[in-house]
């Protein structure tokens, strides 16, 4: 299998070397993790039992596939594993019919008992006393979640002070146990904002003045993970008008049609914004892998740490050089299922009890810190030109 790896890892940089990549800079970066993204997250779904005619297979498809056929597949071999993630997720918190004497929370329990996340003040939650949208759940603490999450598949995550040797590098995210190549390590929780609502993320215009935790799409989504935090103690109904109150201006009618939905804070994994970018002489081993939710999927929605700020309808733009122009309905893509743009991490490599190391890719537009040293100074100028 060491060997076949190796093999597969020769045709990663052999094909985000390809000629037949876009001509624009910041089109043929994208087009270049996209190819990434395909071989690393095919090959994670091929599993520990795959041959070598598989492998050639999957090489061969990330050289001759269009970049919207590779999109459709990294779409489907992540959302694959979060399928499975939740549904695990599911098995540890919700009862089993089977044990009717295992001790249950309750929703009154877990909002008295619970320590309220920074994305729960911000958001609000309704009570969920006479709610029933919010669903009775196993009374384990997120550190519990968090355990039996990686005995089941294998591995998960946790906060811990970074390894990397600069005093501003913080806190760190690690990898408890082991986790495969193309593996989704972490999910980037928060308040996504489209190109259209820039203005009214916290601190606007200078956004990012007094906020780390601030990650953008390559189609201009914007994610605030900074409400969320560490996640908490308990799943909450979101979506309350204190939403708009607490995190900038109001918006009279402009609530999400989507932004009651109930969501688990207890998300092992939803800690992908304590990710460190690699100190000098270290390699980044996740990669950003853009996630659209399909918000029809009701039973996972609880394990999305996300929430959309403003009208999911206008929340379709086009990037014109400087400029966002909105064009319409974010339904009019080709499909009528409505999506949740988020982000998460997958693998680069396989990863065993270490940090998490992310490319921040920042804009070499902008001064940056002290700390940053480029990874690939030729990529960081295709991702923002």
């Amino acid at each position: 299998m060491a060997l076949l790896f190796q093999k597969f890892q020769e045709a990663v940089k052999t094909l985000a070397r390809s000629p037949t990549f876009a001509r624009d800079p910041r089109k043929l970066q994208y087009e270049a993790d996209m190819n990434r993204l395909f071989l690393y997250t095919s090959y994670n779904r091929l599993g520990k039992d795959a041959e070598e005619a598989h492998i050639d297979e999957i090489i061969d498809m990330a050289s001759k596939a269009s970049v919207s056929d590779q999109e459709k597949q990294v779409r489907e071999n992540v959302h694959s594993q979060i399928k499975n993630f939740c549904m695990t997720m599911d098995g540890i918190l919700l009862p089993d019919i089977d044990k009717r004497n295992e001790p249950i929370e309750s929703p009154e329990q877990s909002t008295a008992a619970s320590r309220r996340s920074g994305l729960s003040l911000a958001v609000g939650s309704t009570s969920p006393t006479n709610n029933p949208n919010v669903p009775e759940t196993r009374p384990l603490k997120r550190a519990e979640v968090s355990l039996r999450l990686k005995d089941l598949i294998g591995y998960t995550v946790d906060v811990k002070p970074s390894q990397i040797p600069h005093k501003e590098a913080g806190q760190g995210l690690f990898v408890n146990s082991e986790a495969d190549v193309g593996a989704v390590i972490a999910i980037y929780p928060g308040v996504i904002y489209s190109p259209a609502y820039y203005r009214y993320i916290p601190g606007y215009p200078r956004v990012d003045a007094q906020n780390p935790y601030l990650i953008t799409r390559y189609d201009g989504t914007v994610i605030n993970a900074q409400p969320w935090g560490l996640g908490g103690e308990t799943r909450n109904e979101k979506g309350s008008d204190r939403m708009w109150r607490v995190l900038s201006k109001p918006l009279e009618g402009k609530r999400s049609e989507y932004g009651g939905d109930v969501i688990e804070q207890r998300n092992p994994l939803a800690l992908a914004h304590y990710a460190n970018h690699p100190a000098k002489c270290m390699a980044p081993n996740v990669m950003i892998c853009p996630y659209d939710f399909p918000l029809t999927e009701k039973d996972m929605r609880t394990y999305i740490p996300n929430v959309i700020f403003g009208k999911l309808e206008e929340t379709n733009m086009k990037r014109l050089g400087s400029f966002w122009f909105k064009y319409g309905s974010s339904r009019n893509t080709g499909s009528d299922v409505p999506i949740l743009k988020t982000l998460v991490l997958v693998a680069s490599r396989a990863l065993c009890d270490e940090e998490v190391l992310l490319n921040y890719r920042l804009s070499n537009l902008k001064r940056r810190p002290e700390w940053y040293t480029p990874v690939d100074e030729e990529e960081d100028k295709r991702r923002w030109g």
